[in-house]
């Protein structure tokens, strides 16, 4: 694959059960063999409520074709969990943002429906010019949470398995006006 942005060579930290760095390995290493790595997921909502979808580009090598948060991505090899997550905006949507516009929502243990990641969710909030990058995102769609939560509901094969067990947590619902979960 040619795109730099998911070169199987990229190298991410390795950590441990409790989210502490105790090795490094390629991106095709960490996936092959399920090592825990560490990614952000971006909510962004504009200021008419709705909130942004991204569908992932057919050439992903995870969920291509499937809707999932604003934008995601995973950290490099010793950066922060905030670098990582203006870095992704800029990359993916090309939105560009100063410390504090993005707000720290839930730290997220990792799991398997997450690709073995500890995810750092971050809420955005405002109206912002995308340009997405077409080797990342295919299309963006807008729809108000409660559309997005009925939709998944009735159609999850049309969502990425992170998005799901992310906008299956209590913060994160609350943070997007959702009622609590109700697990059948």
């Amino acid at each position: 694959m040619n795109d730099p942005a998911q070169s199987p060579d990229e190298v991410f930290d390795v950590v441990d059960a409790s989210d502490r760095v105790i090795g490094r390995a390629t991106r095709s290493e960490v996936h092959a063999r399920g090592l825990l790595h560490r990614a952000v997921h971006i909510l962004w909502v504009r200021a008419d409520g709705q909130v942004c979808l991204q569908r992932r580009s057919h050439a992903k090598d995870s969920c291509p074709g499937l809707l999932s948060s604003s934008c995601a991505g995973h950290l490099d090899a010793g950066e922060a969990y905030d670098a990582a997550a203006r870095r992704e905006l800029a990359e993916e949507l090309g939105i560009r943002t100063e410390s504090g516009q993005l707000h720290d929502l839930e730290s997220v243990p990792a799991h398997v429906d997450l690709g073995h990641e500890f995810v750092r969710v971050y809420l955005l909030k405002g109206d912002h010019t995308a340009r997405p990058s077409p080797s990342e995102v295919d299309s963006l769609l807008w729809r108000t949470p409660a559309e997005v939560d009925a939709w998944m509901h009735r159609e999850p094969t049309a969502f990425s398995t992170s998005l799901i067990h992310l906008l299956a947590r209590p913060g994160i619902r609350k943070a997007l006006g959702l009622p609590p979960s109700v697990e059948g």
